[in-house]
């Protein structure tokens, strides 16, 4: 159970020798820095039409930073481990703006749909930049953080897990159709060692997962479960599976991870939200691409952050326009542009494709590989 317990403590793999290990032998870039910022270009203007015309969202601006006291910052999960960059904004006022750097838009897009008069079933769609400073840094896991943040208004009615998996399928053709327009423009992808990319998503719930791989801890069970169906969405990430232990822990304020969904054997399973893993043929490893769910209502956050212990947030401004339903129904996620481009373009690692800091330990094993990340 140890084992468990500790696989959710957060992402990256936590020590550089084993990222050595896991990092590819025989890797070779299938194109040039250059050419590759062609390519990620091209596959960015792609997948932002692609997710406005599939969901019906609207570009628009997203803030990097947030007031402390709005309650709008993302805090990831609920075990308090990754917390935002504060600092004091505004020189010359009696009492600075105490200030944040977003860790992820989830709660502001929220809001962001009363702020833009969005009707029912009309969404915005970001291109998010974040700090996450309490991140390990691996080969797919940066301080620095770019998505494609969006949401969409939903009616009650709407709020099931068929709705949820219908926008899943849609989000994998654009995601999928970017890629198979990358590979016909730069046939240097088109490497016999890679397999195309599946053309659909297969849905497991995670108390099936935990069902079919009981002894072993999450990522292990996701890796086994890829391995053989290399593009799946896992169900319910939050919610307490029967080992005990969630699937991975989740901030209680946005996705709604309580729900009674499924029933299978006359018991229960939970959650109206979830993530898109793949497998990546150049690393081996499991990739995750999104994490998105239908959003909480105000019975479903209170249960939530009652099981999370975390009822004081209800006093913030966020929770209080939930409780007084000023703020719509919606569903939404936050797409990974740096994995995704990662993904598509056959890269080993993130720094190929964006650029940021990395410890210089980790720079010097990724040079011994062939991997020359940008600076």
């Amino acid at each position: 159970m140890s084992d468990k317990r500790a696989d959710l403590a957060g992402p990256g793999i936590s020590t550089y020798e084993e990222v050595s290990k896991i990092l590819p032998q025989d890797y070779e870039a299938a194109l040039p820095p250059l050419k590759r910022m062609e390519a990620l270009y091209m596959v960015k203007d792609y997948i932002e039409k692609g997710l406005s015309e599939a969901l019906n969202l609207q570009m628009v601006q997203v803030p990097l930073i947030v007031s402390k006291d709005s309650g709008v910052n993302d805090y990831l999960d609920r075990d308090g481990s990754r917390t935002p960059i504060d600092f004091p904004a505004g020189l010359g006022l009696e009492k600075r703006i105490e200030a944040q750097v977003v860790q992820a838009a989830t709660k502001w897009k929220r809001m962001a749909l009363a702020q833009f008069d969005c009707a029912e079933g009309q969404g915005i769609l970001t291109d998010m930049r974040a700090v996450r400073k309490d991140y390990f840094l691996d080969h797919d896991h940066s301080s620095y953080v770019d998505q494609w943040d969006w949401e969409k208004r939903i009616t009650d009615k709407e709020r099931n897990l068929e709705y949820l998996k219908d926008t899943v399928k849609k989000i994998w053709k654009v995601i999928r159709g970017a890629g198979q327009m990358a590979r016909e423009k730069f046939p240097e992808l088109n490497d016999p060692k890679f397999p195309d990319f599946p053309e659909e998503l297969e849905f497991f719930h995670a108390e099936e997962i935990l069902e079919m791989y009981p002894d072993l801890p999450r990522k292990q069970r996701e890796t086994k479960l890829i391995q053989e169906h290399p593009a799946v969405f896992i169900i319910g990430i939050g919610w307490v599976l029967k080992d005990g232990f969630p699937h991975e822990m989740r901030a209680a304020d946005y996705d709604d991870w309580v729900t009674p969904t499924i029933e299978k054997n006359g018991e229960m399973m939970h959650g109206l939200n979830g993530d898109i893993l793949v497998w990546n043929p150049v690393t081996k490893r499991r990739h995750e691409l999104t994490s998105m769910g239908v959003r909480v209502t105000k019975e479903t956050m209170r249960t939530q952050l009652e099981i999370s212990d975390q009822l004081d947030f209800l006093e913030l401004p966020y929770h209080q326009a939930i409780l007084n339903d000023k703020i719509p129904l919606s569903i939404g996620g936050g797409i990974g542009q740096a994995r995704t481009y990662m993904y598509l373009l056959r890269t080993a690692h993130l720094g190929e494709v964006t650029v940021t800091i990395w410890p210089d330990e980790l720079k010097r094993i990724c040079a011994e590989k062939n991997i020359h990340v940008l600076e």
